[in-house]
């Protein structure tokens, strides 16, 4: 299955700024007729209004909140792509005093709110088809990184529904791409420690756009997220990507 997002409509959730402000421009520059600016504080969007004037369209959306995603649903029923970018981190080890708290958190926005997400547009996908619903998980969802075992544990959780959603999606002609960055530049990284450690948003924005055409279901995008991919290709494409339901 192959997607090319030239003349499509997409969604991007986290648009205003990042990876999810990168992936925006990216499809525009590769011809994207109109991108859904899914952001919980309308304003924060406005240096891509200011850009791109009406090829974009703010639309207000907590992935927290069911609600808010069922009523984006009703807003946003001509997309032929969702990119599920919106996610947070919290640092905490396993035997930290808030990492229950701390998983509650990045779970009810990581796992649930993907859940959410792909639930919610699912029939607008399959009607409007060809389509592709893409999600942003991270070398984190298969390598624990301890100070972030959290994050690490809802990302692997995340990674486990992309692959359950490649089942769900591909019978209805939805193509689902999933996306593994390493240390990328973004406030998230600062926040990580990792200031100035990270790789250009524009690799993992134009990595989604490559991948979708080539009809992958794994990216990754820099050069760390490379070294995982050539370390886990052999098990992705004899485990996660094979049938095993004859095996």
């Amino acid at each position: 299955m192959s997607f090319d997002v030239k003349d499509k409509i997409a969604l991007v959730t986290g648009a205003n700024r990042g990876i999810g402000k990168a992936i925006v421009e990216s499809f525009i520059q590769h011809g994207a007729k109109k991108v859904y600016l899914a952001v919980r504080n309308l304003d924060s969007a406005s240096e891509l209004v200011n850009a791109h004037g009406d090829k974009v369209v703010p639309v207000h959306v907590d992935i927290s909140k069911a609600d808010t995603i069922t009523e984006l649903a009703t807003k946003a029923t001509d997309v032929n792509i969702v990119v599920n970018n919106a996610g947070i981190l919290e640092t905490a080890e396993p035997l930290a005093d808030h990492s229950e708290s701390a998983l509650q958190r990045e779970f009810d926005i990581n796992v649930f709110g993907l859940i959410r997400m792909a639930k919610a547009f699912a029939p607008i996908l399959e009607n409007n088809g060809p389509s592709a619903f893409v999600q942003l998980n991270s070398i984190a969802s298969i390598k624990n990184f301890f100070p972030f075992t959290t994050y690490s544990t809802s990302k692997a959780a995340a990674y486990t529904i992309t692959q359950g959603l490649k089942d769900s999606f591909s019978p209805k002609g939805i193509q689902v791409l999933s996306v593994h960055p390493g240390p990328i530049d973004t406030d998230m990284a600062v926040q990580a420690g990792m200031e100035g450690m990270g790789s250009p948003v524009s690799e993992v924005s134009e990595g989604i756009v490559s991948s979708l055409k080539a009809g992958d279901f794994h990216l990754f995008p820099d050069q760390m997220a490379k070294q995982f991919g050539d370390a886990y290709q052999s098990y992705a494409e004899n485990i996660i990507e094979a049938d095993l339901s004859e095996g």
